[in-house]
Parts: C-alpha cells; sequence; structure tokens
C-alpha cells in the first residue's frame, strides 16, 4: 500500500470462476484494466458511465474544416471583392452536415 493513499482497511474476497469472467467483461466494457480501481468505484457508486466520444470529436473536425473553409473564402472574398456561388454552397453544406451532427450528438446525449 502506498503511503500517502488514506486507504488503511483491507477488503478481501473471493469469487468463482464464472463471476471472474464477468468482472472481467463489464471492466472491458468500462475501458479499464486497473481491478482494484474498478471494484472500489462499483462498490462505493455502483456505477460507471463511460460516453463513446468518438463521433465529438468528428464533430470537431467538421467544425475546424468550416472553420477554416471561412477564413479562406473571407480571405479571398477581402482579396478579388467576389464571392462565388460554389463557396456559399459548401459552406451551406459544411454547416448542415455540422447540424446534422450536432442534432445525433444531443440525441445521444438524451438517451443516457
Amino acid at each position: 500500500m502506498r503511503k500517502n493513499e488514506g486507504r488503511t482497511i483491507g477488503l478481501f474476497f473471493k469469487v468463482s470462476p464464472e463471476e471472474m469472467e464477468l468482472i472481467e467483461k463489464k471492466m472491458r466494457q468500462a475501458g479499464t484494466r486497473n481491478k482494484r480501481a474498478y471494484l472500489r468505484k462499483m462498490a462505493v457508486d455502483g456505477y460507471i458511465v463511460r460516453l463513446d466520444m468518438e463521433s465529438v470529436k468528428e464533430l470537431c473536425k467538421l467544425l475546424r474544416s468550416i472553420s477554416a473553409n471561412t477564413n479562406q473564402i473571407a480571405r479571398r472574398c477581402n482579396e478579388t471583392r467576389n464571392l462565388y456561388a460554389e463557396d456559399v454552397d459548401d459552406l451551406k453544406k459544411g454547416y448542415t452536415a455540422a447540424q446534422a451532427g450536432l442534432l445525433e450528438l444531443l440525441r445521444k446525449f438524451a438517451s443516457l
């Protein structure tokens, strides 16, 4: 035990092989490999929430792309004093995709 950990009471118990498989399966689902931390968290709180943040990452990439496109279009407009319909269409498509991604993300959060 670490000196400054603050945990001084040992808690020991045995499980069957089937229970151990189930614990390990749930640990994999929770995305953890630290058995002590997992068991302590489950004993104290009773649940672990793991969010799939892949859709958030993709939404952030999309928003960065839209921002970069907007900056390029603004720079070109300032240089040439022209705004092309293609540029506006590209921005509309990007914003539509971002809005759809955000709505899907909000639906996922609402279902939690």
